[in-house]
């Protein structure tokens, strides 16, 4: 794994932070941090970066121990809130950032150094720029530049803290391509964002904070079908069914003792006898129950299967779900 948390808490006296955090990243894969403001999320990244230390728990990045500076070579971040000097250009903030990463000061003017520079500032879209007064940068030319120091020393893990907040449409299409092929070399990304779209596109696994509680954890396909480690107690399934006349739900209703309405919602039925209806279940068992009935009724079961929530609609569910309802 490239980052395992085990109870890692940080509060700020008492109050806010995150708590009892357990979760685990694997190797060479983009992994999404959710949550609403004020879940937590910036102070467990601030954890794993080596900027805060945990009242409790323990953690270990890239195989060592939290703040461990053979760690820390290897780790690429980027801060929500920066800042660099607005009279330096691109390349000497770069320069500057590859001290800060270890290297020595003759080092930084080699020309293998100058060579990455060049290719760093190429690859967030900043060569032309490389020239100019960071002084005069838009927030989101500033933002690229970010990226490109968290990516400068070549790291094995990127964490990325909203690094696309400040992008526009085309930018941040572009920020996800770099994101795709850094994945594709084998780079881990650790990506908090606030931003749904970019981590139904991007992250392999993900998880919930809410209220500094870790709420959800795992692969994001699973996650958003409802079997994942949700906390939920049960999913929605759908069943595309054949053979559907007006009278069937009634023989339906009939048949479970009516509290089929309790069970079962008909999403849509059409002339020809074709029908979708919805449910929510607790397990296969109940699913496979509901299946039975409809072929003992005489229905063609042409579909099944837990039913994939959008990003959003999942996000909202677990918000809901911890605020005592589930938003409407």
């Amino acid at each position: 794994m490239m980052i395992e948390t085990a109870e890692l808490t940080k509060t700020y006296n008492g109050r806010g932070g995150c708590r009892g955090i357990t979760l685990q990243v694997p190797k060479g894969c983009i992994f999404g941090l959710l949550g609403p403001n004020g879940a937590g999320k910036s102070t467990f990244v601030k954890m794993l970066a080596g900027l805060h230390r945990p009242d409790s728990g323990r953690a270990n990045v890239l195989g060592l121990p939290l703040g461990r500076p053979e760690a820390r070579r290897k780790l690429g971040y980027l801060p929500e809130l920066f800042r660099f000097q607005d009279w330096l250009t691109p390349a000497e903030v770069l320069r500057f950032h590859g001290q800060l990463g270890g290297l020595r000061p003759q080092e930084t003017r080699a020309p293998a150094f100058r060579s990455r520079v060049r290719d760093s500032l190429e690859l967030v879209g900043l060569s032309e720029a490389a020239d100019r007064r960071v002084g005069g940068f838009s927030k989101g030319m500033q933002q690229r530049l970010g990226l490109a120091a968290a990516l400068l020393l070549d790291p094995e893990l990127v964490i990325l803290d909203e690094p696309a907040s400040a992008l526009d449409p085309v930018g941040r299409y572009e920020i996800r391509s770099l994101l795709k092929r850094l994945r594709g070399r084998g780079v881990t990304i650790f990506l908090n964002t606030h931003l749904l779209e970019d981590v139904e596109e991007l992250c392999d696994e993900a998880a919930f904070l809410y209220g500094g509680e870790l709420l959800a954890s795992g692969p994001l396909h699973k996650l958003l079908s409802g079997t994942g480690d949700s906390g939920d107690s049960g999913a929605n399934w759908r069943f595309r069914l054949g053979g559907w006349l007006p009278e069937t739900w009634a023989e339906l209703n009939d048949a479970v003792g009516g509290a089929l309405s309790s069970q079962l919602s008909l999403v849509e039925a059409d002339e020809s006898g074709n029908a979708l209806l919805s449910a929510r279940v607790t397990d296969r068992e109940q699913a496979g129950y509901l299946i039975s009935l409809f072929i003992r009724s005489g229905l063609t079961l042409y579909e099944s299967g837990p039913e994939p929530y959008s990003l959003e609609d999942w996000f909202l569910r677990m918000a809901g779900s911890r605020q005592g309802g589930v938003p409407q």
